[in-house]
């Protein structure tokens, strides 16, 4: 078996394949994110389920910011992220009560329950009720597999084998463009075939958990220090891990002391990760990539392509996505987390500005943009989630799975998730009213929170390259703004 030499860690196959079957949740999530678009798109769904659109599709003089603006539409896409906001705390309690393994087991079993339902669908309510068990599985694969590539990746990797969640995500939205490029032609129930596929990534994942070992933090966490030891072995591939599970043994120690971790999140020496990890999911959907990534093929649609020139479209952007994401991969445990951060912020408001200006000035509420126009609102799209996709996509799950200590790291991230979620449902609830009423000024809408993000990271986002996860205290009590919430220490 071949095998990498790093620090006092192997890279071995077992350790690879475990990453890669974990990361499969995110392959859930992205296929999810990319197959709602395009489904929302295709006529015989809209027929069947949402004829009101339909007929509005097909109105003479349609307004090119309003054909798709309709609730119960809009509910199709976002149900599923409240149902993910619910259930993400209940996955936070199964985490630290059963194991991660157990909770992405049941992720998987969730997603794939979702995925039969909506493809028989018949009726909108078994439409709506399988969204909703989309909804629970992404809650709890979103919950536990970025907190275990987190804690079995060895820390000079850390962030590379973080990154592997985001970038399953955009393998899985790229897939889905593509699936719906395939179905869009398969009357009438290409749409069924799009969201039954769901069940695939679901299905690896379930056959994943039959390989990949609990975390060692976790198993030591719920009490069993040799089962611990034994995975630590595993995952490190070496036998000499001594230094490293006595540090997470002590850790274990400190967090079993803490019986109320939720209520620990409201204590002082809390709120930097707790404030970090909340906005960096409320700026990660308002940069407005899910309104992009959601519905592009509708987007490309309004600006005047038709239905298959919108769903290339929409698979080039995917493309765009999955090869910017390996740029993340090799630069963040390079470069670092910040940097990547503040970079991304100059191209997307450069890129979502432009955006803005050319649709402003040459789309109108009736008639198409010219090819060379539209060409090149494809290029910048293409710029915008180029950006993204190295820096807030992977990042904004990466840096909150790294800074919460242990007594509070699973109860911390259910905080992400469930804001990731209300967000992501706000944006895919409001997006397309937003469309028709800002009409392309919801391009300067989301420019403008690009700045705010910029500065938040400038002033309250510490570089947490090279940092041990349970030394992330120095760091807080070093920085010239969080240090304050140490005083008393």
């Amino acid at each position: 078996m071949s095998t990498i030499q790093a620090n006092n860690s192997k890279i071995t196959v077992y350790v690879v394949s475990c990453w890669i079957f974990a990361a499969f949740g995110g392959l859930m999530f992205g296929y999810d994110i990319g197959i709602s678009g395009g489904v929302s798109g295709m006529d015989d769904f809209l027929i069947k389920f949402f004829p009101n659109v339909y007929e509005r599709k097909l109105h003479a003089k349609e307004n090119n910011y309003c054909k798709y603006d309709d609730q119960l539409l809009q509910l199709f896409t976002s149900s599923l992220y409240l149902s993910a906001l619910v259930s993400s705390f209940f996955a936070s309690k199964a985490c630290s009560a059963l194991g991660r393994r157990p909770t992405i087991f049941m992720a998987s079993v969730f997603f794939i329950a979702g995925a039969v339902l909506s493809a028989a669908s018949k009726y909108r309510w078994m439409l709506i009720v399988g969204r909703i068990l989309f909804g629970v599985g992404v809650g709890f694969g979103n919950e536990t597999v970025p907190l275990f590539l987190t804690e079995v990746a060895p820390i000079q990797l850390r962030g590379a084998v973080n990154i592997m969640f985001q970038l399953f995500v955009t393998i899985g939205i790229f897939i889905a463009n593509l699936v719906n490029y395939a179905t869009s032609n398969m009357h009438p129930n290409g749409w069924r075939v799009s969201l039954g596929l769901a069940a695939v990534p679901a299905l690896m994942l379930l056959v994943g958990c039959f390989v990949i070992t609990d975390t060692p933090a976790s198993l030591i966490e719920r009490g069993k220090d040799e089962q611990g030891k034994a995975a630590l072995k595993k995952v490190r591939g070496v036998d000499d891990v001594e230094v490293e599970f006595k540090e997470i043994v002590a850790a274990c120690e400190q967090a079993k002391a803490v019986k109320h971790p939720f209520r620990n999140l409201m204590k002082s020496a809390s709120v930097p990760p707790l404030v970090i990890a909340v906005f960096l999911q409320i700026f990660q959907q308002f940069t407005g990539i899910n309104a992009i990534m959601f519905y592009a093929p509708v987007l490309f649609q309004t600006m005047g392509f038709k239905s298959d020139g919108a769903l290339l479209s929409a698979v080039i952007t995917g493309l765009v996505n999955v090869g910017s994401t390996f740029v993340s991969i090799y630069a963040v445990d390079k470069v670092g987390r910040r940097k990547l951060l503040l970079q991304a912020c100059c191209q997307m408001l450069i890129s979502q500005l432009a955006i803005g200006i050319i649709l402003s000035f040459s789309l109108k509420e009736t008639g198409t943009l010219d090819r060379t126009l539209a060409t090149i609102v494809v290029i910048l799209v293409c710029t915008y989630v180029m950006s993204f996709a190295w820096s807030w996509g992977p990042l904004g799950w990466l840096i909150p799975s790294e800074t919460f200590p242990m007594e509070t790291r699973t109860a911390g991230f259910a905080f992400a998730v469930s804001t990731n979620m209300l967000f992501t449902s706000i944006i895919a609830q409001a997006f397309l009213t937003m469309l028709c009423k800002m009409q392309a000024n919801i391009f300067f809408f989301f420019s403008g929170w690009i700045v705010v993000m910029g500065l938040f990271v400038v002033f309250l986002v510490p570089e947490t390259k090279g940092v041990p996860i349970d030394g992330m205290v120095d760091v807080w009590k070093s920085h010239p703004v969080w240090k304050r919430c140490f005083k008393n220490e």
